[in-house]
């Protein structure tokens, strides 16, 4: 998917101490004074309180503008969200549910339209959810109660990966499952609390803010390798 445009792209935990100064490399990949952020909150239903508690966290890491881009509700104008995405510099995936993100967007036709956006050079930056959503796939169990139902479904794709989030104390067990059903050879990244994986245009990566876990699928099992380490 990325092209000569195309622009490094953040997945972030989306908590701990080191978001500012994730964000301000956000900020400077945009390539202008006072970047537009666009925040897309569709995991979480478009949920206001997010988005009032979010939008300044990215503001106080520094001077940009954030308008909130409603998606989700069934009255939602999909005009308006469309012009407000054309016209950004940056955009933001916000957290939330990982499949329901996913389906809002399939549902409102802008898979696309997003993915357009990449190849053309808006700068992508997620936190939890909306990090799992920029990466390749995810895995869900139509059935809790049976462990075999696991199955992948795609997600945006923009950067080539499967990541997880900030769920280090359950020592990566959903990635784990996500390799076990992807192809030998696959690489899934752990990016714990406070960190960042930054996947640039060539498929450079680089961890941010704090170490990286590193799993890939070998033999059937997701086997650990060393991590991502910052510098």
């Amino acid at each position: 998917m990325p092209t000569n445009q195309s622009k490094p792209i953040y997945l972030m935990a989306g908590r701990g101490g080191n978001n500012a100064s994730i964000i301000q490399s956000v900020f400077k990949d945009a390539g202008v004074p006072r970047p537009k952020v666009a925040y897309i909150g569709v995991a979480s239903g478009d949920n206001y309180g997010f988005y009032l508690m979010i939008s300044r966290m990215i503001k106080a890491a520094g001077d940009c503008a954030v308008k909130r881009v409603v998606i989700a509700p069934p009255e939602s104008d999909l005009n308006k969200a469309r012009a407000a995405l054309e016209s950004a510099d940056v955009i933001f995936m916000s957290g939330g549910d990982v499949e329901e993100g996913m389906q809002v967007l399939q549902a409102k036709g802008l898979v696309e339209l997003l993915s357009d956006l990449f190849r053309r050079g808006k700068v992508f930056f997620g936190a939890s959810a909306g990090s799992i959503m920029l990466a390749r796939e995810w895995v869900r169990w139509p059935d809790p109660e049976d462990d075999s139902s696991a199955e992948l479904f795609s997600c945006l794709g923009m950067a080539p990966v499967l990541c997880d989030t900030h769920a280090e104390e359950d020592d990566w067990e959903e990635l784990k499952a996500a390799l076990r059903l992807s192809p030998e050879g696959t690489q899934g990244y752990g990016i714990a609390t406070g960190a960042c994986l930054k996947i640039y245009p060539d498929g450079r990566e680089e961890a941010l803010g704090g170490p990286v876990a590193v799993y890939t699928r070998q033999g059937g099992k997701a086997i650990k390798l060393a991590d991502l380490t910052p510098g």
